[in-house]
């Protein structure tokens, strides 16, 4: 179909998500082509850079001849089992035991999803269920993050704390609740530790206020992802699981993000000795080369869910496609990428590289913060470093950015709030990460070259060329 055909009918029939649907009606939608390595390219030839993973997800990088050779033999063998009516199929049986394997060792039991929203959704069932079939019907209360992002489900994105989830959607419900983001940048405190202490004080006074009977969970991203690339200090993970232990609430920890690698470990929690109750995961799990999530949980509450009520009743949740053999087998086979492939190890040696090429634009013009843990960082934009005072929405910096970026040939993400977020695959060389940081100096720098930009900027004026070069 010819380029401008393609965009037409994408323009009158395809939904996309997350989008003004007018602005993209306007703007019309880049066609991606084809993907090597990391790279991407479009339907016009342009040739990008990828800097974002795809969104999150592509951790192996595009291409692995191995992870399409194990899809295809599987599919070729068994392209779909039921997990209903006792059925199974075996790539799904050895993923779900190779994830028990290699996750924190509280968690024992797990269920497949398509993705990290549904994965939340089931969780909040589970939960939901556990409580009430052991006898505590009254904990029906949820709380999250501010800025954090747990999904887009029904329920799910209640406790998502980002304007456009609830914006029309009659969200949150009355038994989501929200504290304060971990958002070390913007607060006063005055060290790492009174952070802490307050993030687990606000924890606490948000139980007692809706009382300790009345509150299931606490979820969280151990690195808020779209709220920004919140990068908590050490400890606070920690620090927060405790906090759930005392006050007798569930601990979830939300890794569909920061799961798989990306932030050093194979998951977040295992950099701080944290064992969750429950754990939700999807994106690196087959690195975005088919769709897949899973929930894993205790041993406590899968016994507390199988023994609550009439043991031999149907526990009434399940999905078409949970443990789909051919997701399955690429799980399988990335996972194998991770360890014996050394991608895990590539991520953790490139991550100072990573941390270096973020850390030296703080002295562009237009660089306020910079933020970053293994491969998942961000830089936050500001008009006034002193105050720390952003950009104002009219003036439209993240689109600026973004669309010089492309000019560029570099794909990151550019948030509303003017942040903007990295989350290289863990198969990036030095050399990637070179050219990375080249065009996204030159991306800053050409931003910055445009009068309304600079007239921003405190005393109107400032440039630096190549800053991370």
């Amino acid at each position: 179909m010819p380029i401008q055909s393609l965009v037409e009918s994408d323009r009158n029939h395809l939904i996309h998500p997350v989008v003004s649907y007018r602005a993209h009606e306007a703007r019309g939608v880049t066609v991606l082509d084809s993907a090597d390595g990391v790279f991407l390219s479009d339907i016009e030839g342009n040739r990008l850079l990828d800097a974002f993973s795809g969104l999150w997800c592509v951790n192996t990088g595009y291409g692995h001849a191995s992870i399409v050779e194990a899809a295809a033999k599987q599919m070729a063998k068994l392209p779909y089992a039921t997990g209903y009516f006792h059925f199974g199929s075996e790539p799904a049986i050895e993923l779900a035991a190779k994830l028990v394997e290699v996750t924190p060792a509280s968690l024992q039991h797990v269920y497949f999803t398509l993705g990290g929203s549904d994965a939340v959704d089931s969780a909040l069932r589970f939960i939901t269920h556990y409580y009430n079939a052991t006898g505590r019907p009254s904990k029906k209360h949820f709380i999250a993050l501010q800025r954090g992002y747990h999904g887009s489900s029904s329920i799910g994105a209640g406790l998502t704390a980002l304007p456009a989830f609830h914006r029309n959607f009659d969200l949150p419900l009355a038994t989501q609740h929200h504290i304060p983001s971990p958002y070390a940048y913007r607060s006063d405190y005055a060290d790492d530790a009174a952070l802490i202490s307050a993030s687990v004080q606000a924890l606490d006074a948000k139980v007692a206020e809706l009382g300790p009977d009345n509150v299931a969970a606490f979820f969280c991203e151990p690195i808020q992802g779209s709220g920004g690339v919140i990068v908590p200090p050490v400890g606070w993970l920690k620090a927060m699981r405790e906090a759930c232990r005392k006050l007798d609430i569930l601990f979830v920890a939300d890794e569909v993000i920061t799961g798989f690698g990306r932030t050093g470990p194979l998951f977040a929690c295992q950099g701080e000795g944290v064992e969750p109750d429950l754990m939700t995961v999807a994106k690196g799990l087959t690195a975005g080369y088919a769709p897949m999530g899973a929930v894993l949980m205790s041993d406590a509450l899968y016994q507390g869910i199988a023994d609550g009520g009439e043991v031999f009743a149907a526990i009434g949740h399940g999905y078409t496609y949970s443990a789909h053999p051919v997701s399955a087998a690429i799980g399988l086979e990335v996972m194998r990428l991770y360890h014996e492939g050394g991608l895990l190890a590539n991520g953790q040696a490139q991550a100072p590289r990573f941390a270096q090429g973020l850390d030296a634009l703080l002295a562009h013009p237009l660089v306020g913060d910079s933020r970053h843990r293994g491969l998942l960082g961000a830089l936050e934009l500001v008009a006034d470093k002193d105050s720390k005072r952003g950009f104002d929405a009219s003036l439209k910096l993240p689109d600026r950015i973004a669309a010089a970026a492309y000019r560029n040939g570099l794909v990151f993400r550019a948030f509303g709030d003017n942040i903007l977020g990295f989350a290289p695959a863990l198969c990036y060389t030095e050399a990637n990460f070179d050219m990375m940081f080249e065009r996204l100096a030159k991306t800053l720098d050409d931003v910055l070259a445009q009068g309304e930009v600079r007239a921003a900027l405190k005393g109107g004026s400032g440039f630096s060329s190549r800053a991370a070069a």
